[in-house]
C-alpha cells in the first residue's frame, strides 16, 4: 500500500511530541523573555546575563569622520578605514585581511598585538586628516570595562594565545601602535558581534526606517530627511549559526546605571532563554548536545542546530510510521543532517538531488510532502521563538509608537537570510506580537558587513 500524505496525522504527531508551534502562546513567550531580562538586569538568577557594553550609541552617526574598524572572529582578521560621507552609506577603504593571530600556532601576547598592529598601522598612516578612533569587533568571550576596553576570558581552540587572556585588548593594541611611533587615537572601543550588528544598523538604516530621498528606494539609500524628529532606537539581532540580541537599555540596576537620555547597549545572550514550550523530543535532542540544559532557545532556532534537531524529529516520525519511504531506514541510520543540507533540500525538494533528495524515488512524492511538512513546522516554531525575543526588546524599550521614528531592527545571519521559510515566518510573527495591543512602527533590515561597519560606528559612540 502506497504511503499517503496526511497533514492532520503529521500535525497531531507534532502536537503529541510538543514541537508544534500552535501549542505556544505568543504573548506568553514575550512575557517570559521580559521577565528573564528584568531579572538579569537586576543581577538576579536568570538564564539571561544581560551584559552591559558600556557603549552609548549616538542618535545619529556623525558625518565626515574617518575611523579604523577591526574585526576579529573565526579564522580571519579584517581591518579597514571607514568614512561616513552620507547618512546610511559607510565607505570602507584600504581593506586588509590576515589570519587571526594564534590560528597558525601559539603566539605570545606581544606577538598577538603586534600582528594586529601590522594591519592597523598602514591604515592610520594613510589617513591624511587623522582618525577619530578605532572600533574593534572582538567575537570571543570577554568582560567589558567602563572605559570601552575588553578583557578576553577564553579563546576557541583555533586560537592559541593563552597569554592574552586577562589582558585588556585595547590597551595592548595601543601600546603596540605607540612602539611604532604612531599617534594613536584617544578612543579604542571593544565590542562583540551582536553590538556591532546594532551599531551597523545605526549607521546603515535611515532614521525614518527607509529611503530618505523620497524616491522610494531601498533601505539604506541616503537623501534628505523627511521628518525633523529624532530617529528611533536600533535593536541588533543575530540569527545565523548562533542567536543573540542587543538593545539600548535605560536602567541596569546591577551596575547602578540609570539614564533615560543616554541609554547603553546591553547584550542579552538570548540563545540561553528558558523555554516553557519544549517537547519531549527537544529535551531528548538537548541531551545529545555538547552542553545539555544550556542555550535552549538557540537549539530551537539557530543554524547550528536546526538541521540536527529536525533530523532527530524526523527519525521519530519514521519510527512511529508517520513518515515512510523506501530508504527511510538508511536516512534514519545516518550520522547527522547538517542544516545546510536540509536547507538545500527544502528549497528544491522535487529535484530529488543532494544528500537528502536523492534518497527518494519518483513514486514517493507523498513522502516528500510529509518530510517537508514536518520540517516546516520546526522552522515555523523557531521563527516564532525568534520573533518573541525581538518583540521583547522592543517592548522593554517601550518604543515604536512614533510613526516618524520606527524601531530599526538590524539583522545579521544566514539562517534569517537564506533558511527556507524562516524570514517570512519570523516577520509574520513579529508583526502579530508587536501590533496585538497597540500598533508599533518598526522596520526589519539586514545589514551589510555588520562586524566591520558596527565597529566603525562604535569608534564614534560615547
Amino acid at each position: 500500500m502506497a504511503f499517503s500524505f496526511n497533514p492532520q496525522l503529521l500535525a497531531d504527531f507534532a502536537r503529541s511530541y510538543g514541537f508544534h508551534y500552535d501549542i505556544c502562546d505568543p504573548r506568553t513567550l514575550v512575557r517570559d523573555v521580559l521577565v528573564d531580562m528584568e531579572r538579569g538586569l537586576r543581577g538576579q538568577a536568570s538564564p539571561l546575563p544581560m551584559i552591559p557594553s558600556y557603549l552609548k550609541p549616538a542618535a545619529e552617526v556623525p558625518l565626515g569622520k574617518t575611523v579604523i574598524a577591526l574585526d576579529a572572529g573565526g579564522t580571519n582578521f579584517r581591518a579597514a578605514r571607514v568614512y561616513f560621507r552620507e547618512p546610511g552609506k559607510p565607505e570602507a577603504a584600504g581593506m586588509r585581511k590576515a589570519p587571526m593571530p594564534g590560528t597558525g600556532g601559539k603566539v605570545s601576547a606581544e606577538e598577538f598585538f603586534n600582528q594586529i598592529a601590522d594591519l592597523a598601522e598602514p591604515l592610520i598612516r594613510e589617513s591624511e586628516g587623522g582618525v577619530e578612533g578605532i572600533g574593534f569587533c572582538f567575537s570571543y568571550p570577554m568582560t567589558m570595562r567602563e572605559d570601552g576596553d575588553g578583557i578576553p576570558t577564553s579563546f576557541s581552540k583555533e586560537v592559541d594565545a593563552s597569554e592574552v587572556i586577562g589582558k585588556p585588548i585595547g590597551q595592548g593594541l595601543r601600546e603596540a601602535l605607540k612602539r611604532r611611533g604612531l599617534k594613536v587615537p584617544e578612543r579604542i572601543v571593544l565590542l562583540n558581534d551582536t553590538v556591532a550588528t546594532l551599531l551597523s544598523g545605526l549607521g546603515q538604516i535611515p532614521a525614518d526606517g527607509g529611503d530618505n530621498s523620497g524616491a522610494g528606494g531601498p533601505i539604506g539609500q541616503p537623501g534628505t530627511k523627511k521628518y525633523e524628529t529624532p530617529g528611533g532606537p536600533v535593536v541588533g539581532f543575530i540569527l545565523g549559526t548562533g542567536f543573540n540580541t542587543a538593545y539600548p537599555e535605560k536602567d541596569i540596576p546591577k551596575i547602578g546605571f540609570h539614564s533615560a537620555e543616554t541609554p547603553q547597549i546591553v547584550v542579552c545572550e538570548t540563545g540561553n532563554c528558558a523555554l516553557r514550550y519544549l517537547g519531549v523530543l527537544d529535551r531528548e535532542f538537548d541531551a545529545t548536545t555538547k552542553h545539555p540544559g544550556s542555550y535552549t532557545m538557540e537549539k530551537t532556532t539557530a543554524g547550528a542546530y536546526l538541521g540536527p534537531l529536525t533530523f532527530y524529529i524526523l527519525k521519530q516520525a519514521i519510527a512511529d510510521g508517520v513518515l515512510t519511504f523506501n530508504r527511510a531506514a538508511e536516512f534514519a541510520a545516518g550520522p547527522a543532517l547538517q542544516t545546510r543540507d536540509l536547507n538545500e533540500f527544502m528549497h528544491a525538494p522535487l529535484t530529488m538531488e543532494g544528500s537528502v533528495g536523492s534518497l527518494f524515488g519518483r513514486d514517493e512524492l507523498d513522502a516528500i510532502r510529509s518530510f517537508v511538512y514536518l520540517a516546516s513546522i520546526v522552522t515555523k516554531r523557531g521563527a516564532m521563538f525568534s520573533a518573541a525575543v525581538v518583540a521583547a526588546a522592543v517592548e522593554r524599550m517601550d518604543a515604536g509608537y512614533d510613526p516618524f521614528a520606527p524601531v530599526r531592527i538590524a539583522v545579521e545571519g544566514t539562517t534569517y537570510m537564506i533558511y527556507k521559510g524562516m524570514r517570512e515566518a519570523l516577520e509574520s510573527n513579529l508583526h502579530i506580537m508587536l501590533n496585538r495591543e497597540k500598533p508599533r512602527s518598526y522596520v526589519v533590515a539586514p545589514v551589510e558587513q555588520a562586524s566591520l561597519f558596527g565597529a566603525a560606528v562604535a569608534a564614534l559612540s560615547r
